[in-house]
């Protein structure tokens, strides 16, 4: 059997496409969650926002230097670091507005659902290599801010829905890129050694 028709090759590519379509849906639920977020909060979608802490930046250098397996567990931190960013915003939101608001929570909570349902997704293929899933930290992520004020804590909201705009982006790059065949066998390259 060939190395392109191998129950694990195919599977990696099933679970490569599957995971396409999640970030994709994933990021037009963020992108539409952005902007009534946006509304909703009272802040200009054009604000500057630096750098949120704990929030991890999906632009990294040498991109096509990293190898299938880096990808991945940058991809699996990231998504851990934001499960925990947007628990903790519906958290807040739900603190600041009560009930007001539903709509939003709603968002922020499918938003969250996606998140963790992506960063599992992440951890079958780290799985399917065997490499191993790296654990957790016993806080689930990144800890917590200091008390932040109303307007700070907007800010940071709108970091947080931006950056994960673009790691969702980041993410279908990483997984079409692992998907690819290798040019010498046909097959799809061991997570190891995809550029």
């Amino acid at each position: 059997m060939a190395a392109a028709d191998s129950p694990s090759a195919a599977l990696r590519r099933d679970l490569c496409s599957r995971g396409i379509r999640l970030a994709g849906k994933m990021r037009a639920d963020v992108v539409d969650l952005l902007d009534a977020y946006v509304e909703q909060q009272g802040l200009d979608a054009s604000a500057s926002v630096a750098a949120v802490e704990g929030v991890p930046l999906a632009a990294v250098e040498r991109w096509d230097e990293q190898t299938g397996t880096q990808r991945l567990l940058e991809n699996l931190a990231a998504y851990r670091a934001f499960r925990a960013l947007l628990a903790q915003m519906l958290e807040e939101q739900r603190e600041q507005l009560g009930e007001a608001d539903a709509g939003l929570g709603r968002a922020l909570a499918a938003v969250l659902l996606q998140v963790s349902a992506f960063a599992y997704h992440l951890e079958e293929l780290l799985r399917l290599e065997s490499r191993g899933i790296p654990g957790e930290e016993e806080e689930d992520g990144p800890p917590p801010p200091p008390r932040l004020s109303l307007f700070e804590q907007k800010l940071r909201g709108l970091g947080v829905l931006r950056e994960l705009a673009q790691w969702a982006v980041r993410s279908v790059r990483d997984l079409r890129q692992l998907a690819k065949p290798s040019p010498a066998t046909g097959a799809a390259p061991s997570l190891a050694e995809s550029p």
